[in-house]
């Protein structure tokens, strides 16, 4: 089960109730499926009335079975899932790569370090031996420029004094 959003509150009298949407975008939700919301440990399923997106991560949703206040505020403070798996992003392993700084050529990537939220890849400088330390440099989006996954070459902004020891 993947958990796409919480129950934040009810919303009117028909047992209509806002939710917070997370992973994905509201439009995702395939309304032919149903979405379940535990109850004692138990995932029970209930299938969409009605969808309105409500803003960027929210939208009021009507459930079968859910048709009062009451109904509603019993539910609120829950998860709403759906039948699945994330699909995991396959990560590019850049090791042997060609490492440029703004198009000048820096050396070869020789490894990956996937720090939590922070990937990483080491660096051997062009011009050192292999005795002298590879600097472990941050592979964000933001200090990408461009790769190019034919020829092997990546080319990142770093930061003045990033290479430098």
């Amino acid at each position: 089960m993947l958990q796409i959003a919480k129950i934040l509150k009810s919303n009117g009298t028909d047992g209509g109730l806002l939710i917070g949407v997370r992973d994905i975008e509201v439009s995702e939700i395939d309304l032919q499926e149903p979405v379940f919301i535990e109850f004692d440990g138990l995932p029970v399923p209930f299938f969409i009335q009605d969808l309105q997106q409500r803003g960027t991560s929210r939208a009021v949703i009507h459930l079968n079975d859910i048709d009062s206040l009451a109904d509603a505020e019993e539910v609120v403070g829950r998860a709403l899932f759906i039948e699945g798996e994330w699909e995991e992003e396959e990560e590019t392993d850049f090791t042997g790569w060609t490492l440029l700084n703004r198009g000048e050529r820096v050396g070869t990537v020789t490894g990956m370090e996937p720090i939590p939220g922070n990937l990483c890849i080491y660096v051997r400088r062009d011009g050192l031996s292999g005795l002298d330390p590879e600097p472990l440099v941050p592979l964000h989006e933001d200090l990408i420029l461009s790769l190019d996954a034919d020829r092997r070459i990546l080319d990142l902004d770093l930061p003045d004094g990033l290479l430098s020891f």
